[in-house]
């Protein structure tokens, strides 16, 4: 395994790669090792989602970090919010084994450090790489006190922390169906509702099965969301949610069947995290809709803009003292959380917000839906940085950033141009005034993409 190897698996803020042909034991093991050295610790939390590869990886991350000394304490399965708390509350170091919405052939690791801090490129993940490298190329002797393995089982404490951000005293009887996707929502989501009697919950594809039998575990696909609004509709739900693989996301769907995007649900929880919080600095990353800066103002807040990723936003929530920060791709995350991002979480504000306004959903959505959006375009192109440069070149007369990709304000409309961080692509997303406008702009910006794209 070589250094341009290891390079491809790791990316922005995690690893993800196919297995066995990219990720395998070998290379678990020796990003063991470089956790345990990075880290410094003596414990080391792991868990992982349901996917059939996660147990032989996790057993060959623990062996290399127990060869250097480090205790491992081994979650089983788990939601990576789930992980994430165990970190906060255990105050240690964790990795959980999730490829998140990937297909079922793709397993990786999403790290932090104690007290759920983040760990990305820049911020620990390039050492971690470093010394596997060297452990892949010559692994190294276990140190004389080797670590130990235990197992510990946390859900019911997470359950109860989930719970203690309801408002229960104003809590209205709801009728919810979750699609979990076979993920792990299908083991966090039925813990948390059943300590909610006003909830009436009903499962979608909630066994949990790594190879994804339904449907994909990518809610941010309008296609996924089709059995979920379905069941909405057929079942007189109240709403509906639907969690990615390994449950830290949550798209919202309403009593008439309709997603609403994760710039809108952001908007909706600023304005509840602005009630109890007055003046409280949120954090948007910068393809949220231009209505959330919006809301966040009128709602006596200060919107804080950032790059897409969960290390990016939990280290600038650390740095400004924000108290909520949101992405359109549904993360959502919380001060009361350690920071950490928890679909399950933001879903218990959706529950406060109903009961508080007494209102359907469909309603209560309305504030905060101002503009057309043209959802997350993909398009593979040979070289995306000579295409973002074309691209720019074309909008030159307009005021543009680089904060995360190319960002072109152009008025009436705006675009986000960023190649992806876990996969081959470029990420168009475009926001307009009006339908007409936004498919007109999507089509021309477009035209530029793919305009000799493979040359």
């Amino acid at each position: 395994m070589t250094h341009s190897n290891l390079t491809n698996i790791f990316k922005a803020y995690d690893v993800r790669g196919t297995v066995p042909d990219q990720f395998n034991v070998d290379i678990a093991r020796a990003v063991g090792v470089g956790f345990a050295r990075f880290a410094k610790t003596s414990t080391i939390l792991v868990a992982r989602d349901m996917r059939p590869s996660g147990v032989d990886l996790v057993a060959a991350f623990a062996e290399g970090a127990m060869s250097q000394g480090v205790n491992v304490i081994d979650l089983g399965l788990a939601s990576t919010d789930l992980l994430y708390f165990a970190a906060g509350s255990l105050d240690a170091p964790g990795a959980m084994f999730t490829a998140s919405h990937n297909p079922a052939q793709y397993n990786g690791i999403k790290f932090c450090l104690s007290g759920a801090r983040p760990v990305g490129v820049d911020s620990g993940l390039n050492d971690i790489r470093e010394v596997a490298v060297r452990e892949l190329a010559q692994p190294s002797a276990s140190v004389a006190s080797r670590g130990q393995l235990s197992q510990r089982n946390l859900l019911d404490a997470f359950a109860d922390h989930v719970v203690s951000f309801v408002d229960q005293d104003q809590l209205i009887p709801l009728k919810v169906v979750a699609d979990t996707a076979n993920g792990m929502g299908g083991l966090v989501v039925p813990a948390v509702c059943e300590r909610l009697p006003q909830i009436q919950l009903e499962v979608m594809f909630g066994e949990l099965d790594g190879t994804f039998p339904n449907h994909p575990a990518d809610p941010i696909q309008p296609a996924n969301q089709k059995d979920l609004q379905a069941r909405v509709l057929s079942g007189g739900f109240d709403l509906g949610l639907a969690f990615d693989g390994d449950a830290d996301r949550v798209f919202v769907v309403d009593e008439k069947g309709i997603g609403l995007s994760g710039s809108t649900t952001t908007a909706l929880l600023a304005a509840a995290v602005l009630r109890k919080n007055p003046g409280a600095k949120i954090i948007h990353n910068l393809i949220c809709s231009k209505a959330v800066p919006e809301v966040i103002t009128e709602y006596g807040g200060v919107p804080i803009r950032s790059q897409v990723g969960h290390s990016y936003i939990k280290q600038l929530m650390a740095e400004t003292g924000a108290v909520f920060g949101g992405e359109h791709s549904a993360h959502y995350y919380f001060l009361n959380n350690y920071r950490a991002d928890s679909g399950l979480i933001a879903a218990m504000h959706v529950f406060n917000e109903m009961s508080r306004s007494g209102e359907k959903l469909s309603q209560v959505r309305i504030p905060f839906e101002r503009y057309s959006a043209s959802g997350e375009i993909n398009t593979q192109v040979n070289d995306p940085l000579a295409v973002i440069e074309r691209v720019g070149a074309a909008f030159a007369a307009f005021p543009s950033d680089r904060l995360d990709g190319l960002t072109i304000d152009c008025g009436s409309w705006w675009f986000n141009l960023r190649p992806s961080n876990t996969e081959p692509l470029l990420r168009l997303n475009l926001e307009a005034n009006n339908r007409d406008e936004c498919d007109q702009h999507v089509s021309e910006v477009l035209a530029l993409i793919t305009q000799n794209a493979w040359q």
